[in-house]
């Protein structure tokens, strides 16, 4: 069976969709659909899609469609994504799952009560290392969870930093937490796995630390820390806009060993407890250390030698599980208690540094 697939929102990080589910063999992309008609006519025209739309409703009215995948800012998602299941189709959505997280609750309730599959593109953590931690966890081999840092860099002197900073109407001034609440999903949903099913400690401190120019009414925070709290388990979770070089990787402290994760050099790497005494065994941790580096990069060779290594390859492993999961009538990549867990605490974070003055 090859499933249908439509596209709403035709924005850059529309592409990257495409083009991964270009190289699977189990779709097909049927129609794309923007308000914008340049961006909706332009996108079809890039990538040959058959038919383009401006009108959401018009497009699930003309095609059968399997799938939809949801690429607009998050204003959108909870009314696009009920759409789509009102019409039979399971959704692929951009992260943020929605505005807040009773938004979210909404939008996987109407897709459970249609009976309709969702889930959001979390892609950093179906990157190989990633994999290869949770493999790791599952063998025991880390013991029990004792502490997460998960640290999230971003250079907002980028496209998209530029456009934030010299549009007071971009959309993501209009989010509740902001620039944070559209980046920090990468930073907390590596940390709510790790978490036992209770509530949790949220406690969070944002500043600005870039200077603003005479006249510019950017309001926008670019430095957050958050620390959350949780049964026996405690994490930090950073982002970062001007610590150089930007970085991107998570270290998980466990009762048995240490392991660390960095997302932007694709490894996985282990701090294994020392058990060789004295001069000695102080000696051997950085050989052992450059043993498992040497291994990380000839493994990173053999994906690059087959094609494994490029920008998007979480995005089309998580993909490819996700329709998998509705061909065959599999459980989601990603759970929605995972999904919902990572928007409550985005609400909390938005709710203490960008707190609603009473008037």
């Amino acid at each position: 069976m090859t499933l249908n697939i439509g596209i709403v929102g035709c924005g850059r990080i529309a592409d990257g969709h495409i083009e991964e589910i270009q190289k699977l063999g189990c779709a097909r992309v049927l129609a794309v659909c923007d308000l914008e008609p340049i961006l909706a006519e332009q996108f079809a025209l890039r990538y040959s899609v058959p038919q383009w739309y401006t009108d959401f409703g018009r497009m699930l009215g003309e095609h059968r469609l399997d799938v939809i995948h949801i690429t607009t800012p998050p204003h959108a998602h909870l009314e696009l994504a009920q759409k789509s299941a009102e019409a039979g189709c399971h959704v692929f959505l951009e992260k943020p799952l929605a505005l807040n997280a009773t938004d979210g609750r909404r939008l996987i309730d109407c897709l459970q009560q249609t009976g309709r599959k969702m889930t959001i593109n979390y892609w950093f953590n179906f990157e190989t290392p990633a994999v290869a931690l949770k493999e790791f966890i599952a063998k025991g081999e880390l013991g029990e969870p004792v502490h997460i840092e998960s640290y999230y860099g971003y250079d907002l002197t980028g496209r998209f930093g530029e456009a934030l900073s010299t549009d007071d109407r971009h959309w993501v001034h209009q989010l509740p937490g902001k620039l944070f609440q559209n980046i920090i999903d990468h930073a907390l949903n590596k940390i709510t796995p790790f978490f036992p099913n209770e509530p949790l400690e949220v406690v969070a401190r944002a500043y600005r630390r870039r200077q603003l120019n005479d006249g510019d009414r950017d309001g926008v925070l670019d430095e957050l820390r958050v620390m959350i709290l949780g049964g026996r388990v405690s994490a930090y979770a950073t982002f970062c806009s001007h610590a150089r070089p930007v970085g991107h990787f998570m270290r998980v402290y466990g009762t048995k060993n240490t392991a660390h994760v960095d997302f932007a050099f694709r490894s996985m790497l282990v701090e294994e407890k020392q058990t060789v005494p004295g001069a000695f065994g102080r000696l051997l941790p950085p050989f052992r250390s450059n043993w498992h580096a040497m291994r990380q990069a000839t493994h990173n060779a053999h994906e690059f030698a087959g094609s494994r290594f490029h920008f998007f390859a979480g995005l089309n492993r998580l993909i490819s599980l996700f329709y998998q999961s509705i061909l065959s009538d599999m459980p989601v990549p990603i759970p929605y208690t995972e999904i919902l867990r990572v928007s409550e605490i985005m609400d909390e974070i938005s709710a203490q540094v960008y707190p609603v003055r009473p008037l």
